[in-house]
């Protein structure tokens, strides 16, 4: 009968892997290289495959080496989750939170409230990933997420948090120079800011300004492009045009103004979203309970 794998062995072989480099992996684990190669060695010996393909210039996983670093990996992550929830105390959440959420709504509408956040919760740490790209929960990635878009893994919980609406802002300056646009035609004769064509977007229908104008055979030609919303409200702020932003962005912004009240984007759901192994977790719970209060006194 095969004995079970050395949980040791696995951790230094993950690690190297990780590193790329048996050096590296010591400094990391605070052992020799020579003590990282010997325990890769005997795991080697004791699967009897190759795991690495070793050059001078590092390491690279053969592919049965590729096979177990996947499971070692999830099984690390699977147990770090583990160890987070029962590390808790029993009285306040206490340790670190690790959520990701998109650029835009990260920056202007989830940052400025982690300082109450904290407050409330003075033995947590938060590490903010503002991502447009979808990090793994289920890998250990994030502890939290929310998502402009529902999740389709079974592994994760999600529960709706807000719909977000999509209007036109510009700043008063812009207007005072420019004046107020009264409708779609109009737009043809203004300065446009829009999320570009090849932008990669976490949601649906960016730019939708752009297909508004077109249905109403109006030309509708961006003066600039960016590819965020967070940069596109920046540049409404700074005078410099018309953007079509969700609402959340320009919540108690004494700066910038909606125009064209009548006309409006797509609405989508919002969801915070989190692992199943973490579905006791107090830190979750506070957090999301957190979200679901600051939600409530604002309107979308």
């Amino acid at each position: 009968m095969t004995s079970a794998i050395d949980w040791n062995k696995l951790k230094i072989f993950h690690a190297a892997a990780d590193a790329g480099s048996f050096t590296r992996a010591g400094e990391m684990l605070s052992l020799s290289q020579s003590a990282i190669s010997r325990q890769v060695s005997a795991l080697e010996d004791e699967l009897g495959v190759p795991l690495f393909h070793r050059h001078a210039r590092g390491l690279k996983l053969t592919e049965q080496g590729e096979t177990l670093y996947r499971t070692a990996h999830e099984v690390s992550a699977k147990l770090a989750m583990a160890e987070a929830v029962l590390g808790e105390t029993r009285q306040k959440p206490s340790g670190s939170l690790k959520i990701t959420t998109t650029v835009g709504l990260g920056s202007t509408w989830l940052t400025p409230r982690i300082g109450e956040f904290l407050a409330l919760y003075p033995d947590l740490t938060v590490d903010l990933v503002l991502e447009d790209r979808v990090l793994d929960l289920s890998m250990g990635e994030a502890d939290i997420a929310i998502r402009l878009r529902p999740s389709t893994q079974r592994d994760l919980v999600q529960r709706k948090l807000l719909t977000v609406h999509n209007h036109l802002y510009a700043s008063s300056e812009y207007l005072r120079r420019h004046g107020s646009p009264t409708d779609v035609r109009d737009l043809a004769h203004h300065r446009i800011i829009a999320y570009g064509d090849d932008a990669y977007s976490p949601v649906p229908e960016v730019n939708w300004l752009i297909e508004i104008g077109e249905r109403a055979g109006v030309q509708i030609r961006p003066v600039l492009n960016v590819n965020n919303v967070h940069g596109q409200l920046m540049a409404v702020e700074s005078g410099l045009g018309i953007a079509a932003l969700p609402d959340y962005t320009v919540q108690s912004n004494p700066r910038v103004v909606q125009v064209i009240p009548e006309i409006s984007g797509p609405s989508f759901d919002a969801y915070f979203v989190y692992p199943d192994e973490l579905r006791d977790s107090k830190k979750i719970a506070a957090f999301r309970d957190f979200l679901l209060a600051k939600v409530s006194a604002w309107r979308f």
